[in-house]
Protein backbone atom coordinates (compact mmCIF):
# COMPACT_ATOMS: atom_id res chain seq x y z
CA UNK A 1 0.00 0.00 0.00
CA UNK A 2 1.16 3.59 -0.87
CA UNK A 3 1.06 6.63 1.30
CA UNK A 4 0.38 10.08 -0.31
CA UNK A 5 1.95 13.21 1.96
CA UNK A 6 0.24 16.56 0.32
CA UNK A 7 3.29 18.62 0.32
CA UNK A 8 0.96 22.06 2.31
CA UNK A 9 1.24 19.26 5.47
CA UNK A 10 5.04 19.42 5.61
CA UNK A 11 5.25 23.54 5.22
CA UNK A 12 6.60 24.99 8.29
CA UNK A 13 6.95 28.11 6.55
CA UNK A 14 5.97 30.41 3.24
CA UNK A 15 8.87 29.22 1.76
CA UNK A 16 9.56 25.99 3.26
CA UNK A 17 8.40 22.42 3.45
CA UNK A 18 10.01 19.76 4.81
CA UNK A 19 9.38 16.05 5.07
CA UNK A 20 10.92 13.33 7.00
CA UNK A 21 10.78 9.64 6.26
CA UNK A 22 11.05 8.36 9.73
CA UNK A 23 9.96 4.83 9.93
CA UNK A 24 8.42 4.62 6.64
CA UNK A 25 11.16 5.69 4.33
CA UNK A 26 14.93 6.52 5.07
CA UNK A 27 14.75 9.80 3.12
CA UNK A 28 13.90 13.42 4.11
CA UNK A 29 13.33 16.29 1.90
CA UNK A 30 13.29 19.76 1.73
CA UNK A 31 11.24 22.17 -0.90
CA UNK A 32 11.85 25.67 -1.19
CA UNK A 33 10.86 28.60 -2.87
CA UNK A 34 12.37 31.88 -2.38
CA UNK A 35 13.42 35.39 -4.07
CA UNK A 36 16.55 36.37 -5.62
CA UNK A 37 19.42 36.86 -2.66
CA UNK A 38 17.58 34.65 -0.29
CA UNK A 39 18.16 31.02 1.04
CA UNK A 40 18.76 28.56 3.79
CA UNK A 41 22.09 29.73 6.12
CA UNK A 42 25.14 28.06 6.24
CA UNK A 43 24.84 24.67 7.51
CA UNK A 44 26.54 21.15 7.05
CA UNK A 45 25.16 17.41 7.27
CA UNK A 46 26.85 14.28 8.34
CA UNK A 47 25.49 12.90 4.63
CA UNK A 48 25.43 13.90 1.42
CA UNK A 49 22.72 16.07 -0.29
CA UNK A 50 21.42 15.95 -3.86
CA UNK A 51 18.97 18.69 -4.89
CA UNK A 52 17.42 19.20 -7.84
CA UNK A 53 17.40 23.12 -9.21
CA UNK A 54 13.97 23.05 -10.53
CA UNK A 55 13.40 26.45 -11.56
CA UNK A 56 15.11 29.82 -11.54
CA UNK A 57 18.90 29.57 -10.79
CA UNK A 58 20.92 29.42 -7.42
CA UNK A 59 24.48 30.01 -6.61
CA UNK A 60 25.99 26.96 -4.14
CA UNK A 61 28.67 28.38 -1.89
CA UNK A 62 30.77 25.34 -0.62
CA UNK A 63 33.35 26.26 2.20
CA UNK A 64 36.59 24.45 2.74
CA UNK A 65 40.10 25.15 1.79
CA UNK A 66 38.78 27.70 -0.88
CA UNK A 67 35.13 28.66 -1.00
CA UNK A 68 33.55 27.74 -4.28
CA UNK A 69 30.48 29.72 -5.39
CA UNK A 70 28.88 28.13 -8.64
CA UNK A 71 25.73 28.87 -10.38
CA UNK A 72 23.33 26.45 -11.28
CA UNK A 73 20.42 26.73 -13.62
CA UNK A 74 16.52 24.85 -13.69
CA UNK A 75 17.06 21.54 -14.68
CA UNK A 76 20.43 20.59 -12.62
CA UNK A 77 21.53 18.32 -10.11
CA UNK A 78 24.32 19.14 -7.30
CA UNK A 79 25.42 16.96 -4.99
CA UNK A 80 27.30 18.39 -2.04
CA UNK A 81 29.89 15.99 -0.20
CA UNK A 82 28.82 15.36 3.39
CA UNK A 83 30.53 17.13 5.87
CA UNK A 84 30.58 20.05 3.91
CA UNK A 85 29.61 23.75 4.84
CA UNK A 86 27.26 24.96 2.46
CA UNK A 87 24.42 27.49 1.36
CA UNK A 88 22.61 28.61 -1.83
CA UNK A 89 20.59 31.91 -2.47
CA UNK A 90 18.91 32.85 -5.58
CA UNK A 91 20.24 34.21 -8.08
CA UNK A 92 17.08 34.51 -10.90
CA UNK A 93 14.52 37.01 -10.63
CA UNK A 94 11.69 34.28 -10.86
CA UNK A 95 10.93 31.83 -8.05
CA UNK A 96 13.63 29.93 -7.29
CA UNK A 97 12.69 26.48 -6.26
CA UNK A 98 14.80 23.96 -5.30
CA UNK A 99 14.28 20.40 -3.56
CA UNK A 100 16.58 18.98 -1.83
CA UNK A 101 17.03 15.33 -0.80
CA UNK A 102 18.44 13.85 2.66
CA UNK A 103 19.41 10.11 2.69
CA UNK A 104 18.21 10.02 6.48
CA UNK A 105 15.09 9.47 7.85
CA UNK A 106 15.61 12.44 9.56
CA UNK A 107 17.16 15.57 8.65
CA UNK A 108 20.57 16.29 10.36
CA UNK A 109 21.65 19.72 10.41
CA UNK A 110 23.87 22.42 11.97
CA UNK A 111 23.49 25.52 11.17
CA UNK A 112 26.53 27.20 11.43
CA UNK A 113 25.01 31.12 11.03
Amino acid sequence: MISVHPLEDSRISNTLARFEGADEIPLSIFVTEFPRGDGPPLHIHPYAEIFLVESGAVAFRIEGEATEVTEVAAGNLVIVPADTRHKFEGVSDEVNRVVSIHPSAHVVQENLE
